[in-house]
């Protein structure tokens, strides 16, 4: 399909001689003012548009100022060509968009290459729009779809814990009530840290996953045996340091869960099971941590399990 070029004069040999050079190339479509010229345009959107200044009803300049309250105009190449040789006029043309100025009387050759450059230019113009239109959709979708598994990634991880979790309450190692109070000291503690300690960096996407790997704090003490782990008595010291153990056990079993979920939860969800029970003065467990070599994460979970704990048993002396 030819290109098309829109000749806009009121002086009809004026257009046939424009046409005679142009028509080999390109397909040409007349209008005799600025009114018809805009109809055309409005109608087509796209074209490379030769120009006269001084035409009746509504002339050049205000063909041009009403392109340029219109989006579509940037698509369309504009022509002058006038017999007004004032520096003055020129210049408010390219002020106007104008995409290059022919002063007549013009070289035939010149002005054929001239139009040919500007097809040219507002071809590769279009073609290169049209490019990063598709990538930009292209992208959108990407888009799209990584949000997709996100969620999917995010729905996997609820359901994990939830099995998890299940495990531990039908066990009776602990209640689901517990779970949910750690959750919920957990998520009061991100919240005062982020409000009153920023020094810490805990973004708020940070903060979701302290609170949602919360949950999963003690889940090593599926690997237990129920005769230390449902022991009403006091644990031997052969037995305590089994029981210790479910820490190291803990943060195992979620490091073996692949696919579920991404980097940054998977490695605060292994703190918190492998260091909730170290100690700010090193006398914790399992690998004798102290002060902030312990990660953030599981000293603000380690809080949260210990607090729960002391009001459980507060509920119980006064029950």
């Amino acid at each position: 399909m030819r290109n098309k070029i829109l000749i806009v004069d009121d002086v009809a040999i004026n257009r046939d001689i424009l046409t005679e050079m142009l028509c080999d190339e390109y397909e040409i479509l007349h209008a005799e003012n600025g009114t018809e010229a805009l109809a055309i345009l409005e109608e087509r959107h796209e074209e490379i548009v030769v120009l006269m200044l001084d035409l009746p009803e509504v002339d050049g300049f205000d063909v041009l100022r009403r392109l340029q309250t219109i989006p579509w105009s940037k698509n369309i190449g504009i022509i002058i060509i006038s017999t007004d040789n004032a520096i003055g006029t020129e210049e408010e043309c390219f002020e106007l968009g104008v995409t290059d100025f022919v002063h007549r009387p013009f070289n035939n050759r010149i002005v054929k290459i001239r139009v040919n450059n500007v097809v040219s230019l507002f071809q590769t113009q279009n073609e290169l729009e049209q490019k990063v239109e598709r990538q930009t959709e292209t992208l959108r979708k990407q888009y799209r779809v990584l949000l997709q598994q996100a969620e999917q990634l995010k729905q996997s991880r609820s359901n994990v814990i939830d099995i998890l979790g299940t495990v531990v309450e039908y066990r009776n190692l602990e209640s689901g009530e517990h779970i949910a109070r750690v959750k919920d000291y957990t998520k009061i503690l991100v919240q005062c840290l982020m409000r009153e300690f920023p020094e810490y960096e805990l973004t708020p996407q940070k903060a979701e996953i302290i609170v949602s790997a919360s949950a999963l704090h003690d889940v090593g003490k599926i690997a237990i045996p129920d005769e230390i782990l449902m022991k009403p008595g006091r644990l031997t010291k052969e037995e305590f340091e089994y029981m210790k153990a479910h820490t190291t056990k803990g943060a195992e079993i979620l490091k073996s869960i692949k696919n579920v979920w991404d980097d940054e939860y998977g490695k605060i969800s292994y703190e918190i099971c492998r260091h909730h029970h170290e100690r700010y003065d090193g006398r914790g467990y399992p690998d004798g941590l102290k002060g902030e070599e312990i990660p953030l994460s599981a000293q603000i979970v380690a809080i949260a399990d210990v607090y729960v704990m002391a009001t459980r048993k507060m509920d119980i002396m006064l029950a």
